[in-house]
């Protein structure tokens, strides 16, 4: 007589435990797909983290996706004569490397900071100068249908709102670089903002990530210590790098799915650069920083 014994289930850090076993493991990898996520170099303790801020695009919701797709709405509804949806597109990608370059250090900063729109409608007029094409009227056109369709397809990952439920007992907070009057949007969008005690935003703060002064005001705001504090996003130079300056824990979150638009399609994930700070863990979806966690959710539920 033989007896059957039900299995339990992997967890999402169980089911990649192969990939992680290796502490030794190259933290690049470079193709894309699902397996540009490694583990760090040495087991993460985050059992004193008392506090938890969040990036917002593409960390909790899928930016560049909706960008992407809100984009071709735009250009397939009223775009150039002459020109398919996708190769609009590739001009636009090219004006807003291009415009975001310099951004910081003219005098559309000033406005892109309390108005997403207006920055958002001269990118799109240089995307037609680009082909030749000076036509404000149209520029405001198509920006104005960007913006909406982007926001309509603006959703939050699978695992974001059960992750925010797990970790519902730490003080959130979330920090994220955008116009004051766009972030403010994507939040209500998404339906997250009663999820957090703590905003930084760049278009209400003057200033945004990288900056040390945000990380700073951040973790005084909570009334905690560095090493108490964690940050969760997906950009390593605005999010995870001055995080670990600033003496926190940093959890790097990579997606596929989180590239801007490019030419050809060819863009790849952010990788982490050779000799540069090593982030706490590197995970590819928001239940696995529930599951990192939960030491410190013990913990914290200890001191209760």
């Amino acid at each position: 007589m033989t007896s059957e014994i039900e299995e339990t289930p992997l967890t999402e850090m169980e089911k990649r435990a192969p990939e992680i076993a290796d502490a030794n493991a190259s933290p690049l990898v470079t193709e894309r797909g699902e397996n540009i996520v490694v583990a760090p170099k040495a087991a993460p303790d985050f059992s004193r983290v008392r506090g938890i801020y969040f990036d917002l695009d593409d960390t909790l919701c899928g930016y560049w996706d909706a960008t992407k797709a809100g984009l071709r709405a735009a250009f397939a509804s009223d775009g150039p004569e002459g020109f398919t949806p996708q190769e609009m597109v590739v001009h636009w990608a090219a004006a807003f490397r291009e415009f975001g370059a310099g951004l910081k250090a003219s005098h559309w900063y000033a406005k892109y900071l309390k108005n997403g729109g207006i920055t958002r409608t001269e990118q799109m007029r240089l995307t037609l100068e680009r082909i030749g094409i000076v036509d404000d009227a149209l520029a405001q056109r198509l920006s104005d249908v960007y913006g909406r369709e982007r926001n309509a397809r603006l959703v939050l990952f699978d695992d974001a709102n059960e992750t925010l439920d797990t970790l519902s007992g730490f003080p959130l907070g979330l920090i994220t670089n955008g116009p004051a009057d766009v972030q403010r949007q994507e939040v209500a969008t998404v339906g997250i903002g009663e999820r957090f005690a703590h905003f930084f935003i760049e278009g209400e703060v003057g200033f945004g990530k990288p900056e040390p002064e945000v990380f700073r005001r951040a973790a005084e705001a909570m009334g905690l210590q560095p090493g108490q504090l964690l940050m969760v996003g997906n950009s390593y130079h605005h999010d995870i790098v001055p995080a670990l300056e600033a003496g926190w824990k940093a959890i790097w979150i990579r997606r596929p799915s989180d590239v801007p638009p490019s030419a050809n399609n060819d863009a790849l994930p952010e990788e982490m650069p050779e000799g540069g700070l090593h982030p706490d863990a590197i995970v590819g979806s928001l239940a696995e920083v529930s599951e990192l966690l939960a030491p410190a959710i013990q913990a914290l539920n200890g001191e209760k």
